[in-house]
């Protein structure tokens, strides 16, 4: 319980939430167009059922994640996925939503959106277990993803808006969000059990893979992003 009250649990906690709400912001997109053709009185029935569906879902998938990244070389992996995700979130593609399937039948909608939940919520997944991995709380992993979930769902359905106005007002914030996904990518590749006879992880060593990485997104994406108008020209 002790390890609950630790400064490094609460980081993690803050690095879960900033992550999923980031990378969140379609899931907000999905709820609404999965619900709008429901009545006004099933909307929230809608929005809560599909969203806790969704929690639900995705919990068990952070779970199996977390396992899988526990074996040799994955972490390795789970790392370039990470690099990729951030340097996407600072150059992103552009998505379409409007093809989205609504209903008129309430258990229909609660279906799209657990469904969309589902296919959308791989860069989530692998950012929470990558940043729950690298957290260095062994044996609470679990409780700091669950709260992370728990502070950071309401704020996609409910908030959204005003984190999508904050996002566009202040670009920094998108930029930060890509580089903790690079920092954490780094400490989570030279924690990989496949490095351990070849790479000690120590404080230095482990940071330093962090700055690298915050870096690299940041670099990489920052250019991919530029040279995306001169092509659109």
């Amino acid at each position: 319980m002790e390890a609950l009250f630790t400064p490094e649990f609460w980081l993690a906690v803050g690095q879960i939430v900033m992550i999923d709400i980031l990378l969140g912001g379609d899931n907000a997109v999905v709820i609404a167009l999965a619900c709008r053709n429901l009545s006004p009185e099933l909307r929230r029935k809608g929005i809560v059922w599909g969203t806790l569906g969704a929690i639900l879902l995705r919990v068990v998938l952070i779970f199996f994640a977390m396992s899988l990244l526990a074996l040799p070389y994955l972490k390795l992996v789970g790392a370039a996925l990470l690099l990729w995700i951030g340097v996407k979130l600072l150059a992103p593609d552009d998505d379409e939503h409007g093809n989205l399937q609504a209903s008129d039948k309430l258990l229909g909608a609660i279906k799209t959106i657990i469904v969309a939940d589902f296919i959308m919520s791989v860069d989530n997944v692998i950012g929470i277990a990558g940043a729950a991995q690298s957290s260095g709380q062994q044996g609470h992993q679990m409780p700091l993803v669950i709260l992370g979930l728990l502070v950071s769902i309401p704020i996609i359905v409910w908030g959204s808006s005003v984190v999508l106005k904050l996002m566009d007002r202040f670009p920094l914030i998108i930029t930060a969000g890509g580089m903790l996904l690079g920092w954490i990518a780094g400490t989570l590749a030279v924690s990989d059990p496949a490095l351990s006879h070849y790479l000690p992880e120590t404080t230095v060593i482990r940071y330093s893979a962090g700055v690298l990485g915050a870096v690299l997104v940041w670099a990489v994406g920052t250019a991919l992003a530029r040279s995306a108008p001169a092509q659109e020209a």
